[in-house]
């Protein structure tokens, strides 16, 4: 488990002093996949590398494992850290070793045996799809393969939390997909503990269980993604979840909205069509993020209503009625 309890990072400059996080309390339980999600700026690549410590906080405590990080000595602290392992946006590989030598650095410094550290290095390779490409450079890889060397390298010394720091955030959208499938498979089948840190609901929404939504250095919602997603409470995490272009729901305030929400109890129809059919009312779908999985809707939809106050009532008695999770859409100042 990590705690972190009130944790502040404050940077020092001629230019004055700038405080990066505040007041950070947080707990991740073992075998979580917890997102931390906010804008550029906010904290969040602060906050995670106060966990392992390469961020030394200005205040407050990081527990990990039971221990006090901030009051380990510098021995002990390479041992804890050798439990928490990292990817980045920039992958970070050494340009003159092989995917396998990538991989086998850590164990190196561990002082692992040659053989023991090369059978571990290929097994990982094997884990993350890579067998093939043992000695390959990283010139020679493309974005999605470095990475998965990244997370290779990332477990070689077994740890029990893996950090990742906007760890798809310079790949296309099919390779981010392949890159977080294989994130929750790690999860799944290693019970490594993971952090994702994004600016990107759509991550959170693929792998995470919980949440936290960071703005202005400070944690101001979390809870299960589930609920944070369809009920989002502050106007960042709105944000967030909205898109960032001129059709987010910004473009249509002052209009009566509602966002729907589909949790997988709604077989996959044409619900808006048959909805504007039976109602003899026309809605505009201002946002929809929706997918199906095993036949059944997950997501969610921001439908603008019609003026006319008894089509509005049409369209609202037909989701009752259909037992179709809504709410009304307000801004949040």
């Amino acid at each position: 488990m990590i705690e972190l309890i009130n944790v502040a990072k404050t940077y020092k400059s001629a230019a004055g002093d700038f405080t990066a996080i505040r007041n950070i309390n947080l707990t991740i339980e073992d075998g979580d996949v917890f997102g931390i999600i906010g804008l550029s700026g906010a904290g969040k690549s602060t906050l995670v590398r106060c966990i392992n410590l390469l961020e030394v906080p200005t205040e407050g405590e990081v527990i990990f494992d039971g221990q006090s990080m901030t009051k380990l000595s510098k021995k002990e602290l390479l041992t804890a850290r050798q439990k928490i392992g990292m990817i980045f946006q920039g992958f970070n590989l050494l340009s003159q070793r092989t995917a396998l030598g990538n991989i086998l650095y850590p164990l190196e410094i561990a002082g692992m045996p040659k053989a023991k550290a090369t059978k571990r290095a290929m097994e990982l390779l094997d884990l993350v799809g890579l067998a093939d490409k043992a000695k390959s450079y990283p010139s020679q890889l493309s974005g999605g393969q470095k990475q998965r060397v990244a997370i290779a390298r990332a477990l070689a010394t077994d740890p029990k939390v893996l950090l990742c720091d906007e760890a798809t955030s310079a790949l296309d959208p099919t390779t981010t997909v392949q890159i977080l499938d294989l994130l929750a498979e790690i999860n799944r089948k290693l019970g490594v503990t993971i952090v994702v840190i994004t600016h990107e609901m759509r991550v959170v929404e693929k792998i995470c269980n919980r949440v936290a939504v960071i703005d202005s250095s400070e944690i101001v919602e979390e809870g299960p993604v589930s609920e944070v997603f369809k009920h989002p409470k502050t106007a960042i995490a709105r944000k967030l979840i909205m898109p960032q272009s001129g059709e987010g729901i910004e473009s249509v305030l002052g209009s009566r909205c509602i966002r729907i929400t589909f949790n997988g109890s709604e077989t996959e129809e044409p619900m808006v069509s048959n909805m504007t059919l039976a109602c003899r009312a026309a809605v505009n779908i201002v946002f929809a993020n929706t997918r199906t999985l095993d036949g059944k809707a997950h997501g969610q939809m921001v439908l603008q209503l019609p003026e006319d106050d008894s089509a509005q009532a049409r369209v609202l008695d037909y989701l009752r009625m259909r037992n179709i999770s809504f709410t009304e859409e307000v801004e949040t100042k």
